[in-house]
């Protein structure tokens, strides 16, 4: 995966100046909000330097980097930050235009804004299955309440009959939602895709996807960071490094 070392945490030095010609990306190594800007740097082929940081002890510094205190964001060798992971993903595909992934059409370009908006409410969803097997609590209500929201997308993808989200080729609306996807064992939601073919086929796909193969994290990986995770373990973002 991408970003394979330490994060810094409380105490640790700030990094030195970004290097001319590269975007430093300050990411959590598990944070599928973050891993939308690795897809995008990657598929875009933008040179790029990972920065993980401890979001359960962060730098003090790391406020400087990123005031609400989340990744991911962004810093450029002239010191300009951008953070919030739609508007960074945006951002590197219009100041870096080879591979655009954004459709050039207003319409179609609202539709991907349209759909990811829908798909926020998926997120909210799934986040809530993510506290009940915390607090060992009974999953069936949530898991039914996600599964309303989750099978929109099979409508969208139905009603546009198409491989991809965005129409016949991986486009930005794709690599938005994909973190989650990847997530999904984690989630504990690997049933779901089962009941919805299209999506199951596109999950497929994109599982073949060079940004999407370069970015992964193995679901080994992954459910042991979420024992981790759930038992509040400081360090649990540094799981699976030597």
């Amino acid at each position: 995966m991408t970003g394979s070392q330490r994060s810094l945490a409380k105490g640790s030095a700030a990094p030195g100046p970004v290097p001319e010609g590269v975007i430093r990306l300050y990411s959590m190594r598990f944070c599928p909000f973050a891993q939308r800007a690795m897809l995008v740097l990657v598929a875009k082929g933008i040179k790029h330097e990972i920065v993980n940081i401890n979001l359960k002890n962060k730098p003090d510094w790391f406020f400087e980097k990123s005031p609400l205190g989340l990744v991911p964001s962004i810093e450029m060798s002239d010191g300009k930050i951008i953070y919030e992971s739609p508007i960074v993903c945006d951002y590197l595909d219009e100041v870096f235009p080879k591979n655009k992934l954004t459709p050039a059409d207003p319409y179609e370009k609202a539709q991907q804004k349209i759909l990811l908006e829908h798909f926020s409410a998926v997120t909210t969803a799934v986040y809530k299955i993510v506290y009940a097997n915390k607090e060992k609590r009974d999953t069936t209500e949530v898991k039914a309440q996600f599964f309303e929201k989750y099978k929109k997308l099979e409508e969208a993808l139905t009603k546009r009959n198409s491989p991809y989200f965005g129409g016949e080729a991986v486009s930005m609306i794709d690599y938005m939602i994909w973190p989650w996807f990847e997530r999904f064992i984690f989630f504990d939601v690997v049933e779901f895709l089962e009941k919805t073919p299209r999506v199951n086929a596109w999950y497929k796909r994109m599982l073949q996807d060079p940004a999407v193969k370069k970015t992964f994290t193995d679901p080994e990986i992954l459910v042991g960071f979420g024992k981790l995770y759930f038992q509040d373990y400081v360090d649990a973002c540094d799981y699976g490094l030597d």
